[in-house]
């Protein structure tokens, strides 16, 4: 069975219900609290009664400064969304690692920022290197992939759609949120990712409601084509791609061919012009609540919950 793992700024915590349990670890990394599995199954197995979560601050759970990779248009229910045809060749992007924030931390919408959307995201960390020409079949997930983590790319699109700069519009501080738990897999787990569910609600609306069974790459096949050029090490973090019902949808095909006509200056003007009246951008006040679980609760990464505001 699966290990939910928290941090705190007073040191790595075993969840077991509605307590939790310390590691007795010198890890500072969660590289480091990787390589020290052994004191994570030791707080797994203590007598210890703990102390309630609720009374824990709940930080990242994946430390930077680390490799963050996304894949991008990875769930078939989002390439619908995004006016996508036929086959979607696979692609991945960096995001900064100063993006990445707690579970419960605010997200902040930059001044210049106006169309502010949100992409549940399940989290794959690392835990050991994944050098460049390796093949990983679905038997070999567990030698590379230690863990599962709730991550939602938050998505600048006027900074997206206008530069076609995914890595500005989605490194921004705050825009990864992560965790609360990581969630440490054993290898018979790696079979029930597909039944994992991502759910994601803004101020109680449910707005995102998939299973893995809708990605179209999915990890190991994922993994192999990022290690044809990019190495990654313990503690990184892949974003697997967000399903569909993000505020972001495509404009219909009619508009969309007028549109290409237009320079493209007067063209995105209109097409924000137009997005404004769409309710499903962030706004500040906003909460959002994403989950990523099994239904039967053997795999269950816990709940984010993040508000929203803007720069002062």
């Amino acid at each position: 069975m699966s290990t939910n793992v928290l941090r705190t700024a007073d040191g790595w915590w075993v969840v077991r219900g509605d307590r939790a349990v310390p590691v007795d670890t010198k890890a500072a990394t969660t590289a480091e609290l990787l390589a020290d599995r052994d004191a994570v199954r030791e707080a797994a197995l203590s007598d210890e009664a703990g102390t309630p979560v609720a009374d824990l601050v709940a930080l990242s759970p994946v430390t930077t400064p680390c490799r963050v990779v996304a894949q991008m248009v990875n769930y078939r229910s989002h390439a619908r969304d995004s006016g996508f045809t036929g086959d979607i060749p696979p692609a991945f992007f960096r995001k900064a690692s100063g993006s990445v924030s707690g579970p419960g931390e605010t997200i902040v919408r930059p001044a210049h920022v106006k169309f502010l959307d949100y992409e549940i995201e399940l989290g794959l960390v690392m835990g050991a290197p994944l050098p460049v020409g390796t093949v990983v079949e679905e038997r070999d997930l567990p030698s590379y992939v230690a863990g599962l983590v709730v991550t939602n790319d938050v998505s600048a699109r006027d900074v997206q759609l206008t530069k076609t700069q995914f890595y500005e519009s989605k490194s921004y501080p705050t825009f990864t949120p992560t965790g609360p738990h990581l969630t440490l897999l054993e290898p018979e787990d790696f079979a029930h990712l597909l039944d994992l569910r991502l759910k994601l609600s803004v101020n109680g609306e449910l707005r995102q409601d998939r299973t893995l069974a809708d990605m179209i790459v999915r990890p190991a096949q994922a993994l192999t084509l990022l290690a044809r050029f990019q190495t990654l090490d313990a503690g990184d973090l892949l974003l697997t791609g967000t399903p569909g019902g993000t505020a972001l949808k495509a404009p219909p095909k009619a508009v969309e061919k007028i549109g290409s006509l237009l320079p493209p200056a007067v063209k995105w003007k209109a097409f924000f012009k137009s997005q404004a009246k769409n309710p499903h951008y962030l706004r500040t006040g906003d909460v959002i609540t994403a989950t990523i679980a099994t239904p039967d609760g053997r795999i269950d990464l816990g709940e984010q919950r993040t508000p929203v505001t803007d720069a002062n």
